[in-house]
């Protein structure tokens, strides 16, 4: 069945920001490397790590060859006591190969719901197109790619897009079912606040428990495999909540492979 859909909202461009700790922090948690790619040895003497706000500080590991940096992310479990079915729930790694996503052409005289068919004036943009947004009510959803360069200097290379909206806690909306009818959405996802992210291989992210974000958007020309770690419990209205919206929010992805921003990996 078919997500309920709710109102179409204004229309609006989204420009992907780089994906940072801090501009993330209120969806979920960005894992990002605390030491740059270049750094072999550990920093000595281990007081003199970079301090980083959102990381926890390092302590020595692994006979001294590795840092431990704990905990990264967090791994929230809020099934018990807290949904209704009163299920049982099971952490679960999953692996999620994502493609890559088609993006729609806009020329500079059509509008961002257009249909993209016709050239008019102005200078080509590429657009995706949001029109679907999920949420985990009970448990944080953590995504690592696999096999992902970190590097965000080459043109053409691959990445994926972090979408989240904000959460109207304690409200409801509105929304019609594929049958006609109409159903409420408990904390529905703040629309006209829409935010999009620009994520390397360099980077893993946690979804927020409760946290709307649309499906893994990869952008470039290869695959991307995530490991996927969350708790289940095999009730679909409680695992994944599902909405539907129609044509207008969109994120435009002009100026090379990263929408003219770079990731901060």
């Amino acid at each position: 069945m078919s997500p309920p859909t709710l109102p179409t909202p204004p229309s609006s461009t989204l420009t992907p920001e780089p994906l940072t700790r801090a501009s993330f922090a209120s969806f979920g948690t960005a894992i990002i490397p605390p030491l740059p790619r270049t750094q072999t040895t550990p920093p000595t003497p281990l007081s003199s790590h970079p301090k980083h706000d959102l990381v926890p500080p390092p302590v020595a590991a692994n006979q001294l060859s590795a840092l431990k940096y704990s905990p990264i992310s967090p791994l929230l479990n809020n099934y018990p006591g807290q949904c209704p079915s009163g299920v049982r729930e099971e952490a679960r790694m999953t692996m999620f190969s994502c493609f890559p996503r088609e993006l729609r052409i806009v020329y500079g005289s059509e509008s961002e719901s257009g249909s993209g068919n016709g050239r008019g004036s102005g200078s080509e943009r590429r657009v995706f197109d949001v029109g679907i947004l999920e949420r985990h009510p009970f448990t944080t959803q953590t995504f690592t790619p696999l096999d992902l360069s970190s590097s965000s200097e080459k043109e053409e290379e691959t990445y994926y897009l972090v979408i989240v909206a904000p959460t109207l806690h304690n409200q409801t909306a509105t929304a019609t079912t594929e049958t006609g009818s109409t159903t409420s959405i408990r904390d529905p996802p703040d629309l006209s606040r829409i935010r999009a992210f620009v994520a390397g291989g360099g980077q893993a992210v946690t979804y927020g428990a409760g946290t709307w974000h649309a499906p893994m958007v990869v952008i470039g020309k290869r695959r991307v495999d995530f490991v996927v770690v969350q708790f289940v419990n095999g009730v679909a209205e409680e695992d994944c909540q599902e909405v539907c919206f129609g044509e207008g929010v969109v994120v435009d992805l002009t100026g090379g492979s990263n929408g003219g921003v770079k990731a901060k990996l």
